[in-house]
């Protein structure tokens, strides 16, 4: 078999990201992300490369490694998903974007340029497509509770901002619940691309380089952007500073 023939389907929270012929074209089956689902469709374990660096991942994968391709998508859905719901605060929605994120990726790994960060490239797709949505659709919201149907632990931990420890008391941890809000809807109020730039930054933990990557703009600009949406952040939130 040749290599380019080789891959023939990763897995997609249970569904398959699979290669047709000759050209692996990819498509996605319907799905519902489940990141605590460690086994696929057929019972098999999905952790096939743990250990192994996103470049070798890229790199086996290129050479038809099915288990390669398993293993990006398994280590990815959760952060992708997590970031796009974000964005949009629709799960479908989100699915379906992050979904197409993995389906580009895999169809155009031989574009990755490997002198950037494998993860950082994965994201700058999933930034695009989703940007886009919110500038057709004019989607301007984004979630620090996780989704709103999330009824099982694994479900909510993949899509919140996690705002307490754990140790709070019943009254703490409803001001921080209501603190949550505040600065939910203070962030769906900035600018997607500041709103992006927020995210990635303060919640994913990326360095202002990455994030430029991600956003394809200057590192400059990515500073003026978190700049300008920590005061618009800080001007939404002043109250409550006061006594």
């Amino acid at each position: 078999m040749h290599a380019d023939d080789g891959l023939r389907c990763a897995y997609w929270s249970g569904s398959r990201v699979g290669w047709a012929g000759t050209r692996r074209t990819a498509s996605v089956a319907a799905t519902r992300p489940a990141a605590a689902r460690r086994r696929d469709p057929e019972g098999q374990d999905r952790v096939s490369y743990p250990d192994h660096s996103e470049q070798t991942l890229v790199e086996m994968c290129l050479r038809g490694d099915e288990r390669a391709a398993r293993e990006i998508v398994l280590r990815f859905e959760r952060p992708v998903f997590s970031l796009i719901f974000r964005m949009v605060r629709d799960r479908e929605l989100a699915e379906d974007l992050a979904q197409e994120t993995f389906v580009r990726t895999l169809n155009n790994l031989r574009r990755y340029d490997p002198s950037y960060k494998f993860s950082s490239w994965l994201f700058k797709i999933g930034y695009n497509l989703t940007i886009d949505h919110l500038r057709k659709k004019e989607l301007d919201v984004v979630s620090m509770h996780g989704a709103p149907d999330a009824v099982t632990p694994d479900r909510q931990a993949a899509t919140e901002i996690t705002l307490v420890s754990g140790d709070e008391r019943p009254d703490e941890l409803l001001e921080a619940r209501e603190l949550g809000s505040e600065i939910e809807a203070a962030i769906g109020q900035l600018r997607p691309e500041y709103r992006t730039a927020i995210l990635l930054r303060h919640i994913e933990g990326y360095a202002y380089d990455e994030i430029a990557q991600v956003m394809e703009i200057p590192l400059g600009t990515v500073k003026t952007y978190i700049h300008r949406a920590r005061n618009e952040l800080k001007a939404a939130l002043v109250h409550l500073t006061e006594p």
